[in-house]
C-alpha cells in the first residue's frame, strides 16, 4: 500500500518586546533563574494582567505580511491545565476569536513553488521552564527546578492548515516562516534559546483517501534538521504500526535527537479538555482601522515583494530570487553587490552568492553578516570576471584567498600577487595553439572524424601550456578557426 503523510505545523514565535505580554518584567534571555518574574508572572493573589501594546502591534505586522484578516475585536481566554512551570495553572491565550485569521505562506521546495494556508495566529503567554538535567536539590538529590523567567513572555502561535505532504515541504515552510518573522523584526528567531519552536502534527493515510488519519503531535522541535528527522521517524513509525495491525493513538510525543526517535509524552488533549473560558481580567482586544493603517505604512518591503522586484527588474529566476529573499541580511548583501556591477550582471552576483559564498558560510557555520568577504569585495571580484582579467576557475582561487584574508581580501591585490591575470592576447594564444596542433596530428584527425572528445583534449593541452591563464573562450574560438 502507498501512504501519504499529512502535516500541519504550530509555531510558537517569541515576540521581540522588551517586557512580557501582561507585565513589565524583562524578557531578556540568560538571566539567573527566577530573577525576571514579578507578581503578575507568578500569579500572586491580587495581581492583574495588563496588555502589552507592542505585542499586539507585532501580531498586526505578521497578519499584514501574510495577507490575513486582522480582527478588529478579539478576546483572551484561560486555557486550563496543570504543569509545575505554569504558575496560574492556566495559560492566557486566544481561542474562539484570534487576532490574526487566515493568510498564507509561499515558498519553494527545490524549484517547485508551494503555498500553504494559515488557519490563525493568536497571542498568548509562554510558560516557565522545568530544569531536569544536572539539577540537584539542597541535599544533593536528583531534582527538578522551576525557572519562571520565561513565564509571561509574549508568543504568537502560528497555526497552518494540514496541507503539507512531506518532511522537506514542512522544513521549507518553517524556514520561510522563520525568515519572515526575523525579517519583520517581530522575533529574533534564535531557535537554540527557544524563540522559535515548532510543533508538528503528523498523520498518515492511504494514498487517495480523503479522510485524515489519527494524528500525533511532536512537541517543541527547535531545529530544522530535527524537524525533518522527527517527521520522517514519526511517519515511518505510524505506517509500520498500522501495517502490523496496530492503531495510532492520538498523543503528544517528544523527539529525542540522540536516538533519532519520537517518544510518548502524554495523551493528546482536545480543546474541550482544556476548559477554555473567557478571561474575566482582560477586556476584548480592540484594534482600530487607523492603527492597522499606521502599521501598514511603516512596514518594510516584504520578501515576496522583493522577490518579484528581483525577477522583474534584475532578471533573476524565481528560485534564485526566493533564495536571496529568505533572510533580510541576504537580500541586502545581494542588492549591495549587484548595485556595483554593470546593468544586466545581477545574475552573476546571484550565482556567486548561492554558490561559493553560501558554501563558505555553511562550512564555517557563520551568518552572512559575519562574512569576511563584504559586498564591495565580491563585486570587485565579479568585475574582474566580466572584464576578462580572470576566468571563473581563477576567480574561485581568488575568492578562497579573499575569504582567508590574504592581502586584506582585496581581489586585485590577490590577482597581482599570485600572477593570476588571464592571458587574452590573441597572438600569444594563437602561438600556443599552433604548438599544440603540431604535436598532436592524431587528435586533429579524430576531431575531423567527428569526435568531440578530441577537441576537448586539445583545449586542455592549450590551457596546460598556458598554465591555466589563457582566456578559455578565446582558446575555443581560435582553435575551432584553425581546425576549420
Amino acid at each position: 500500500m502507498e501512504w501519504e503523510i499529512v502535516i500541519g505545523l504550530e509555531t510558537h514565535t517569541q515576540l521581540s518586546t522588551e517586557s512580557k505580554i501582561f507585565s513589565d518584567s524583562s524578557t531578556r534571555f540568560g538571566a539567573a533563574p527566577n530573577t525576571q518574574a514579578n507578581e503578575v508572572d507568578m500569579a500572586l493573589p491580587g495581581s492583574l494582567p495588563v496588555m502589552n501594546r507592542g505585542a499586539v502591534e507585532r501580531a498586526i505586522q505578521f497578519g499584514l505580511a501574510v495577507g490575513a484578516h486582522v480582527a478588529p475585536r478579539s478576546i483572551f481566554a484561560r486555557k486550563n491545565y496543570f504543569y509545575p512551570d505554569l504558575p496560574k495553572n492556566y495559560q492566557i491565550s486566544q481561542f474562539e476569536i484570534p487576532v490574526v485569521q487566515g493568510g498564507s505562506i509561499t515558498f519553494f521546495v527545490g524549484d517547485e513553488e508551494k503555498t500553504i494556508n494559515l488557519t490563525r495566529a493568536h497571542l498568548e503567554e509562554d510558560a516557565g521552564k522545568s530544569l531536569h538535567e544536572n539539577f540537584t536539590g539542597p541535599h544533593g538529590e536528583s531534582s527538578t527546578g522551576i525557572d519562571l523567567n520565561r513565564a509571561g513572555t509574549p508568543l504568537l502561535e502560528i497555526v497552518s492548515e494540514p496541507e503539507m505532504r512531506s518532511a522537506a515541504e514542512a522544513v521549507a515552510y518553517a524556514r520561510t516562516l522563520h525568515g519572515l518573522v526575523v525579517w519583520l523584526g517581530i522575533c529574533d528567531g534564535n531557535m537554540q534559546e527557544g524563540s522559535f519552536r515548532v510543533d508538528a502534527n503528523v498523520s498518515v493515510r492511504p494514498k487517495g483517501q480523503t479522510e485524515f488519519g489519527t494524528r500525533t503531535e511532536v512537541k517543541n522541535v527547535n531545529s530544522f534538521r530535527f524537524l525533518e528527522r522527527a517527521i520522517l521517524y514519526e511517519a515511518r513509525r505510524q505506517i509500520e504500526l498500522i501495517e502490523d495491525g496496530g492503531t495510532v493513538v492520538q498523543e503528544t510525543r517528544l523527539y529525542d535527537a540522540e536516538r533519532d526517535e519520537t517518544r510518548s509524552m502524554r495523551s493528546k488533549e482536545d480543546a474541550h479538555d482544556y476548559r477554555y473560558f473567557p478571561d474575566p481580567d482582560l477586556p476584548p482586544l480592540m484594534i482600530e482601522p487607523e492603527w492597522v493603517q499606521r502599521v501598514q505604512d511603516a512596514m518594510p518591503e516584504l520578501p515576496a515583494q522583493k522577490r518579484v522586484r528581483f525577477e522583474q527588474e534584475l532578471g533573476l529566476g524565481g528560485y534564485d530570487a526566493a533564495q536571496l529573499t529568505m533572510a533580510r541580511a541576504t537580500s541586502v548583501y545581494f542588492e549591495d553587490t549587484a548595485a556595483q556591477l554593470p546593468q544586466g550582471q545581477a545574475k552573476l552576483a546571484a550565482n556567486w552568492m548561492l554558490g561559493e559564498l553560501a558554501a563558505a558560510l555553511n562550512r564555517d557555520e557563520i551568518e552572512i553578516e559575519q562574512s569576511p568577504v563584504k559586498p564591495a569585495a565580491l563585486a570587485g571580484l565579479i568585475l574582474r570576471i566580466i572584464d576578462g582579467t580572470i576566468s571563473n576557475k581563477m576567480a574561485r582561487e581568488v575568492f578562497a584567498a579573499m575569504w582567508s584574508g590574504e592581502n586584506e581580501g582585496d581581489p586585485d591585490a590577490i590577482i597581482q600577487a599570485r600572477g593570476l591575470k588571464q592571458i587574452s592576447d590573441t597572438g600569444a594564444i594563437s602561438a600556443m595553439i599552433d604548438e599544440v596542433l603540431a604535436a598532436n596530428p592524431a587528435a586533429i584527425e579524430e576531431y575531423r572524424a567527428g569526435k568531440q572528445k578530441a577537441f576537448n583534449s586539445l583545449v586542455g593541452q592549450v590551457m596546460k601550456a598556458a598554465k591555466g591563464k589563457a582566456n578559455p573562450q578565446q582558446v575555443n574560438d581560435l582553435l575551432k578557426e584553425k581546425l576549420g
